[in-house]
């Protein structure tokens, strides 16, 4: 393997989550942040989380203590020069992702993989800012990070072979099970989840059926674990419209185009788990 050292951009609940996949599976981490009180609480954060792991005989103290040991918080992207790896998980807005890859490619080593941890953004768009289109990807983990198996591995038009198969041995090297995508807004599970969580807002606003039976119907009978509604504020119902945008964008289904009622529920500052207030309330 030559992924040594992983550069993680984003200390939300996606960049911490994968920053304690990659340090418990023997990488050396550097969490970059905007501020560097915001990385640092995170790492403090993940210490917590890991001692739960401990307390749970999941895992020894000492390889929580290890783990912790090899994360440095910063806010210098300067920080990530030496890193093999860096993936962003910033805001999923393609503005603000394309100025970040623009800054990496000046920060990073020339041989380093620079990976965005989009959930449905064009990742070829990212790699075009930067000098080196071929060592660009998505790798793509799911919420939480530290539990779910899948990782989705973007290949764009250009991406190498060499980078994609750099890229899968790390994700199993952090345990992970991945899967190759081709860069389509939506990939695999969003492209297909998403009209279904979209329907299921669409029959509650028509009166088909109540939130809690509906709920309780994709549980029972297609023994999903989670039924549509929690699932969405569990995602967050802003960056569930911003999915469901992005993928009516490049394909103009209208099973992609958002419910009036979800559109609004965000417009109202009703986000789901985040928020407080969503289709349920926390």
């Amino acid at each position: 393997m030559t992924i040594k050292s992983v550069g993680i951009i984003g200390s939300g609940i996606m960049g911490s989550g994968i920053a304690q996949v990659a340090a418990t599976s023997g990488f050396d981490v550097v969490l970059r942040s905007r501020k560097h009180e915001s990385a640092e609480q995170t790492v403090a954060a993940m210490q917590k989380s890991l001692e739960k792991l401990v307390a749970k005989e999941r895992m020894s103290q000492e390889d929580a203590d290890a783990a912790v040991a090899r994360v440095t918080a910063t806010s210098k992207l300067d920080d990530l020069a030496d890193c093999d790896l860096v993936i962003e998980s910033v805001v999923e807005d393609l503005a603000t992702k394309v100025a970040l890859f623009n800054d990496l490619d000046h920060h990073c080593k020339d041989d380093a993989i620079l990976a965005t941890n989009t959930s449905t953004l064009s990742v070829i768009e990212m790699a075009v800012e930067t000098r080196r289109p071929e060592r660009v990807c998505g790798v793509h983990f799911f919420n939480p990070a530290p539990m779910m198996s899948l990782v989705e591995i973007i290949k764009t038009l250009v991406t190498s072979d060499a980078t994609i198969a750099e890229v899968r041995q790390f994700a199993e090297a952090c345990g992970k099970s991945p899967v190759e995508v081709k860069d389509r807004a939506g990939f695999i599970v969003n492209h297909l989840l998403f009209p279904y969580l979209n329907n299921a807002v669409r029959m509650l606003e028509n009166g088909t059926a109540n939130r809690d039976d509906i709920d309780s119907a994709m549980k029972g009978g297609a023994n999903f674990p989670m039924g549509p509604f929690a699932l969405l504020d569990l995602v967050g119902l802003d960056t569930s419209l911003s999915i469901l945008d992005a993928l009516y964008d490049e394909f103009r289904d209208p099973h992609y185009a958002a419910s009036p009622m979800l559109r609004r529920m965000v417009s109202a500052g009703h986000l789901g788990r985040k928020s407080g207030a969503g289709f349920y309330e926390y």
